[in-house]
C-alpha cells in the first residue's frame, strides 16, 4: 500500500509550544509561559526552495522530516486534527499565523488554510509570507481578502550586503532585498499601517546603527518591526556561528521598542566609533523599568497585546531570556540593568 503523501494544504507543521497547547503533545511551560498563538508551517515533500545560511528549513538539509525551525521540532497534523482540538481543547491561543516557505505552492495553499481558519474558529489571522513566491499586491490582496488581517515579512538582515550573503546569491538563494521591501510598501497599503510586521535578526554581521536604519525605514513606511536574536540552528549552515552578545541584543532590542511605539525616531539615537548605541535621545529609565520593551515583538490579539510570544524561540530556558513571553518581573528588570554594556547609562 502507497502511503499518501503528508503536504499542505490538508497537512501542516506546528511549533512544538503550539503542539502542547493543543494537547496533542506532552510537557510543561517554563515559568507557565504558554504559546498564545498558533503557529502553523506549511510544509511540502520536496521541500523550502530557498538556502538561507541560518535557517533549519534550507534545501541543503537532507531528510524534512527531521528538520527544525527556530530551534524546536515542528510535528506535523492535518488541519483536520486542528480544527477539531481548536474546537474541543480549552486553549490559550489568541491568534493564528500562517507561514510560507519558499515553494511555489505555498501562495494558493495559504489561502485555503485561512479560509478554514475564518471560517471554522474567532481567531484573527496573520500571514508570515515569502515574497519571491508572490505576485506582488495581487497576491497581498487574496490573503487580505480570504480572512488574515495581518501580515508579516521576514526581512531578517539589516543590510543589502547581508541580505545577498545570508539569502541571495552568497547561498545561491533565490531572494531579493528589493522584492522583499516593496512587498513591505504594498503590504501597508493593502492591510493598513501597524499590520504589517517586518521580521530581523539580531546577530547575523550587522552594526548596531546599520539595525536602527532598517527599523527606523520600517517605521516610517508603515510598518512595525519584530526582533530576533540569532541561534545557531543545527543542520543549518551557521549551526557553528556565536550568538550575538547580549548588551549588543538589548541596546538595539529597545531602540526598536522606542522607534515602534513613536517615542523617537532613528535620528535620535547616538552612536560611538564602532556605532553601537549610546544613547538614544530620551530618559530610557522609565521604559527599561515597565519591561515591555524586552517583550516578544509580534502580532496582537483582540486585546491589543502581543499574541505572538514565540516562548524560548531564542534561547534555551536555562539560559538568560533574550525575547520575555511575559511581562518582565521586578527580578527580570533588575538583570536587564546590568545587561545594557558601560556606554548606556542605566540608572537603579
Amino acid at each position: 500500500m502507497i502511503q499518501k503523501v503528508r503536504e499542505s494544504p490538508e497537512w501542516v507543521q506546528t511549533s512544538l509550544a503550539g503542539a502542547m497547547c493543543l494537547g496533542l503533545e506532552p510537557g510543561k511551560f517554563f515559568r507557565n509561559a504558554k504559546s498564545t498563538c498558533l503557529n502553523i508551517l506549511l510544509i511540502y515533500e520536496n521541500g523550502c526552495k530557498a538556502a538561507c545560511s541560518y535557517c533549519g528549513l534550507g534545501r541543503s538539509r537532507e531528510k524534512l522530516i527531521d528538520k527544525t525551525f527556530i530551534r524546536v521540532k515542528w510535528p506535523t497534523y492535518s488541519m483536520a486534527q486542528i480544527l477539531q482540538q481548536l474546537k474541543t481543547q480549552p486553549h490559550p491561543f489568541k491568534r493564528v499565523c500562517i507561514s510560507m516557505i519558499t515553494n511555489s505552492a505555498s501562495m494558493k495553499d495559504s489561502v485555503i488554510i485561512i479560509k478554514q481558519f475564518k471560517e471554522n474558529t474567532d481567531l484573527p489571522i496573520s500571514a508570515l509570507v515569502s515574497p519571491t513566491v508572490m505576485k506582488g499586491r495581487e497576491d497581498l490582496q487574496k490573503l487580505h481578502d480570504a480572512g488574515a488581517d495581518h501580515i508579516g515579512i521576514a526581512i531578517d538582515t539589516a543590510t543589502d550586503e547581508l541580505f545577498e550573503q545570508h539569502r541571495g546569491k552568497g547561498v545561491r538563494g533565490p531572494h531579493k532585498w528589493k522584492k522583499y521591501w516593496d512587498l513591505v510598501e504594498e503590504a501597508v497599503e493593502v492591510f493598513g499601517p501597524v499590520k504589517t510586521g517586518v521580521h530581523f535578526v539580531v546577530g547575523l554581521g550587522e552594526t548596531e546603527k546599520e539595525m536602527v536604519l532598517s527599523i527606523d525605514r520600517a517605521y516610517k513606511m508603515g510598518a512595525r518591526s519584530h526582533m530576533f536574536s540569532f541561534y545557531p540552528e543545527q543542520g543549518s549552515q551557521l549551526q557553528d556561528h556565536p550568538q550575538p552578545p547580549m548588551e549588543q541584543y538589548r541596546r538595539i532590542q529597545l531602540a526598536r521598542y522606542l522607534i515602534n511605539e513613536g517615542i523617537i525616531s532613528g535620528s535620535d539615537i547616538s552612536f560611538n566609533e564602532k556605532d553601537e548605541i549610546i544613547d538614544y535621545g530620551v530618559d530610557i529609565q522609565k521604559y527599561i523599568n515597565e519591561g515591555l520593551a524586552f517583550m516578544t515583538s509580534g502580532c496582537p490579539g483582540r486585546d491589543g497585546q502581543v499574541a505572538c510570544n514565540r516562548p524560548f524561540a531564542n534561547e534555551r530556558v536555562n539560559q538568560d531570556l533574550r525575547n520575555f513571553p511575559f511581562i518582565p518581573e521586578k527580578k527580570d528588570i533588575d538583570l536587564i540593568k546590568t545587561q545594557f554594556g558601560d556606554e548606556v547609562k542605566i540608572n537603579g
